[in-house]
């Protein structure tokens, strides 16, 4: 029988009623003993790293996760993560880079509703994410949550009330569970390593696990609205390193002539400084194309400047606070933003 570690951090899913709303008061312990069901699926142990609200999950809060993960990573087949949902899409990123290309499962879950609400999807939540995480094919950081396992780069929380409320976005679903059965999807067929992954669990030699543990937080996302004024470069520049830009459309940015705030300047002036714009688009699927548009096509080629495909803003965050946590070189930044992990872009630009 799987061994795994089940890491509780908080959320909704322990969430009780204080007479001032909602906040976290079950222990993990006390959230697993809730479904007896999973002493048929594996050996348990849990971890109670903290007890927050996810509106409070900061990148300090994912290196004590990862930390936790790398100090037990030989003792358990793999782990589970129970998280608060506003925040989960952007730690299931972060840790797909902290921990990449992991042959044993981290699979985090959370609910819409408390573990003690008379109509909670915290239980089924629960018992299927520790399905798919004791499932020998099984492999790196996923959400499992409303029945559907989705990779960890790929995640965004879509709905604020209902039951489903993650949704994968431009890949498809890694699997869907359906009762006490996993159905892999196409997308299995396409992840790597997993003869690999296979291998492993058949008992041969682990390789050494891949870690990282830097982060740099000096990230900021500013979203272009009309009228925006293009100085808020100059005035972002003391407290942030690198800016995510959600641009309009396929890939457009104002240019309102030479009587008004140049967005170009604002932007070439940002780059030059040293620090790292990514371009991404402000519409949810189908991603970015800056060569479509003349009000693009100026940025396409530009040094310093990273486009962000068809990647999540949430990958696109945790991507860079990873990267800039290893190296300031701008060859070097941009080789670890383009290069794909856990799925999270295509292998082109």
């Amino acid at each position: 029988m799987k061994k795994i570690l089940l890491i509780a951090t908080g959320g909704t899913i322990a969430s009780a009623e204080d007479g001032n709303g909602l906040s976290p008061a079950l222990s993990g312990a006390e959230l697993a003993s809730y479904v007896p069901e999973i002493e048929d699926i594996c050996e348990l142990d849990v971890l109670q790293l903290m007890n927050i609200d996810s509106t409070n999950m900061r990148p300090a809060g994912w290196l004590r996760i990862r930390d936790a993960i790398v100090q037990h990573y030989a003792e358990y087949d793999g782990f589970l993560i129970l998280h608060g949902t506003d925040t989960m899409a952007y730690t299931a990123a972060a840790l797909s880079y902290l921990i990449p290309g992991n042959p044993k499962p981290i699979v985090l879950t959370g609910s819409q509703r408390p573990m003690t609400s008379s109509f909670t999807d915290a239980k089924l939540n629960l018992y299927q994410a520790l399905l798919y995480a004791a499932d020998d094919l099984s492999r790196d950081v996923c959400i499992v949550f409303g029945g559907v396992a989705i990779a960890g780069t790929r995640a965004r929380k879509q709905r604020t009330v209902s039951t489903n409320a993650f949704k994968s976005v431009n890949y498809p679903p890694l699997a869907y569970i359906r009762g006490g059965k996993i159905v892999r999807s196409d997308a299995f067929d396409l992840i790597p390593g997993l003869k690999a992954s296979l291998t492993l669990q058949r008992g041969a030699t682990p390789t050494k696990l891949r870690s990282y543990a830097t982060i740099n937080d000096r990230v900021a996302v500013l979203k272009l609205t009309p009228g925006l004024n293009p100085q808020l470069f100059y005035a972002l520049k003391d407290g942030y390193d690198a800016l995510i830009l959600e641009i309009y459309g396929l890939g457009g940015i104002p240019d309102y002539g030479d009587e008004e705030p140049s967005f170009k300047q604002a932007i070439f002036d940002w780059v030059d400084s040293g620090r790292a714009v990514v371009l991404t688009t402000q519409v949810p699927e189908e991603g970015l194309d800056l060569g479509v548009y003349e009000v693009g096509r100026t940025y396409a080629e530009q040094p310093g400047i990273l486009h962000g495909a068809d990647m999540t803003t949430e990958a696109i965050v945790a991507k860079m606070m990873w990267a800039l946590g290893q190296t300031h070189d701008m060859e070097e930044l941009e080789r670890l933003f383009y290069q794909p992990v856990n799925h999270d872009r295509e292998a082109s630009r």
